[in-house]
């Protein structure tokens, strides 16, 4: 079975528009590109944890903050071209994204050298309208920010 990643997209009301919560990925490989490689904060789950428990323990892991409570509106899953699916949950709320912390994964870097650096999951945050947003996320997920905007 293919890897699934559970994850919310925040999003709040302002007074001139709805604005999306999206993360920028760490690491070596994004640390110079920006439009198409954002995201929801989303990690990976297994089958016997329910998907939006991980959806709501990755939030935090990815950003230091809880996503807190309210509704959480069900988006259609999208699956990524690696194959794998991402189930999502939409959520008004707001969170600074001026001081996110995130969990650390390792890596080899630089490639073939044998020495293992850490990187954070996520390097940084923002909010963003929804015609920004569309270009920064990630292109599959790209459907979750329509579909929202289909329900608000």
């Amino acid at each position: 079975m293919p890897n699934q990643s559970a994850g919310i997209l925040l999003y709040r009301k302002t007074s001139n528009a709805v604005e999306l919560f999206l993360v920028h990925p760490g690491g070596p490989f994004f640390k110079n590109k920006d439009m198409g490689v954002w995201s929801i904060p989303k990690g990976e789950f297994l089958d016997d944890e329910a998907a939006l428990t991980a959806a709501k323990r990755e939030f935090e892991e990815e950003t230091g903050q809880p996503v807190g409570e309210g509704k959480f509106i069900p988006l259609t899953p999208v699956k990524l071209k690696s194959g794998k699916r991402v189930f999502a949950w939409a959520m008004e709320g707001n969170i600074d994204h001026n001081i996110i912390t995130s969990n650390f994964f390792e890596i080899e870097w630089p490639p073939k050298s044998g020495k293992k650096q850490s990187f954070p999951e996520v390097d940084r945050a923002g909010w963003f309208d929804l015609e920004e947003a569309k270009l920064k996320i990630n292109g599959a997920q790209a459907a979750f920010i329509d579909e929202l905007n289909s329900l608000i």
